[in-house]
């Protein structure tokens, strides 16, 4: 029952080129990024990515994009980062973009044991249609496109059929973990990181604190330990390396101004 592993470069030793991964976090928050880091040392590429974004450039998935490794991402936009959009343009990568909690329920599907379901989220759009470019040409033409969708009406209304997502692995990172896996998410890093965890059928989980075996209040656990197959113990430099996506603070009071 114990899953902890002596450190990220074992937990990451296995992933093959060509993996599939699904990775927690959303921008800079949650992101598992001392298994990314190993994961960028240790080699493998050819990946095929889900996550809700890839990150920063130099920061999180951005480290793969920069170094080439990474072949496919799913997910629901390109976000802030230049390489990202440099690749998908240039059709270095193909990505597929989609509605975000389309994104989030067909993860949740796939932890799950569903295989797909309906949602009204981008009928009428190419989301349905089809004809949504996964990768260019080098010449700017559209050289792979989306496939159409099927479409049926329940009570009148129109939905589009969204197949389940389940991956090879899965990276996440959470705040509380013990040594059966169980896991604690702070906050806003409770995004997509449970999601992920479970559509992955092997799950690496970096945490922040580790505790024993019955210090976790059952109430308090975000993710049960039958999802998660390897526990990293994250030094305390490691996890209080929170970069900021976006810094953003309003400016001083003018000398002399009373707050109200």
């Amino acid at each position: 029952m114990d899953k902890v592993v002596a450190s990220a470069a074992d937990a990451v030793a296995d992933i093959a080129d060509g993996a599939s991964l699904a990775v927690g976090g959303f921008g800079l928050c949650g992101v598992p990024s001392v298994l990314i880091r190993a994961l960028h040392e240790q080699g493998a590429g050819d990946l095929r990515i889900v996550s809700n974004n890839c990150g920063l450039d130099g920061r999180g998935l951005g480290q793969l994009l920069a170094a080439g490794r990474i072949a496919r991402a799913m997910g629901s936009y390109v976000g802030e980062n230049k390489e990202f959009a440099r690749q998908y343009l240039a059709g270095e990568i193909e990505v597929e973009l989609m509605p975000q909690g389309t994104l989030a329920e067909r993860l949740r599907a796939g932890g799950a044991g569903i295989p797909a379901f309906y949602t009204p989220a981008g009928v009428g759009t190419l989301v349905a249609e089809g004809g949504l470019p996964w990768r260019y040409a080098a010449d700017g033409s559209v050289e792979i496109a989306s496939p159409p969708k099927e479409v049926r009406e329940f009570g009148g209304r129109p939905y589009v059929l969204e197949e389940a997502i389940t991956t090879d692995f899965a990276l996440v990172r959470a705040a509380k973990g013990d040594r059966h896996g169980n896991l604690v998410f702070d906050k806003a890093a409770r995004n997509f990181n449970p999601l992920c965890a479970t559509a992955g059928r092997v799950t690496l989980a970096e945490v922040e604190e580790l505790v024993e075996p019955g210090e976790l209040d059952p109430d308090a656990v975000h993710l049960p330990g039958v999802f998660v197959q390897r526990v990293v113990a994250l030094t305390p430099e490691q996890a209080a390396d929170k970069p900021i996506e976006r810094r953003t603070i309003s400016a001083p009071p003018a000398r002399g101004t009373v707050r109200s």
